[in-house]
């Protein structure tokens, strides 16, 4: 296995970066109602993002930023994604969420992926528009990993995925190790295995071989 793909909100970070931005225009109770009902595959997952995007229109940059720098990788996440890339495999985030809080978790615990797919929330005069700009809107993730499995010149089969949501389900269904993080109930079936930390990801990894015990 040489590329691994995390989801990131749910997965690699237990934040949830529309609730921290919604926070602050006191609308995180619609914006997690929404969210819950999109992972659970209630409601479109394109539809759901533009619905939570709205809520946040007018929002002033400032706060925004506030926000982002909120976002943090859950415990064991950092270590686990600099071991995948010490051992040379090609290591990616394929997220609904915002590439500006995917950075600035990342540069918190200094480590770096190879890839990253998000979308964005643009900005007009010091404020959020209220809209969402980026692939992974009407895009799927399937796409995002076969083209990222292209570019890196490997098979699917030899791709493994990490996600929780409705919306992990196209690069979960078409990786060759699905890994749930937790997932939801509509997930759960179409993972190959399921874990609750990123320890036991890693446990994983060692015993599909995507990953080898130190000094071996």
């Amino acid at each position: 296995m040489t590329v691994v793909a995390f989801d990131f909100d749910g997965t690699l970070s237990d934040s949830e970066m529309t609730v921290l931005l919604g926070d602050r225009r006191d609308v995180a109770d619609e914006m997690a109602e929404i969210t819950e009902r999109s992972m659970n595959d209630e409601i479109d997952y394109a539809e759901s993002l533009r619905k939570r995007a709205a809520l946040l229109e007018s929002l002033p940059e400032a706060e925004a930023e506030a926000a982002f720098d909120q976002v943090e990788l859950r415990e064991g996440a950092a270590d686990l994604i600099a071991e995948l890339n010490d051992t040379g495999i090609t290591t990616a985030i394929l997220t609904g969420g915002f590439e500006r809080g995917v950075a600035a978790a990342l540069e918190r615990e200094d480590v770096a992926v190879d890839h990253i797919v998000s979308n964005r929330l643009p900005m007009q005069d010091g404020e959020l528009t209220g809209a969402v700009e980026g692939p992974l809107i009407e895009g799927t993730k399937d796409d995002a990993l076969e083209a990222l499995a292209d570019d890196v010149g490997v098979s699917l089969e030899d791709t493994v995925a990490v996600g929780d949501g409705a919306n992990d389900l196209p690069m979960l269904e078409v990786a060759g190790l699905a890994v749930g993080f937790e997932p939801k109930p509509a997930v759960e079936p179409h993972c190959d295995v399921v874990v609750t930390s990123m320890a036991e990801a890693r446990e994983v990894f060692l015993e599909e071989s995507v990953l080898s015990e130190r000094g071996e």
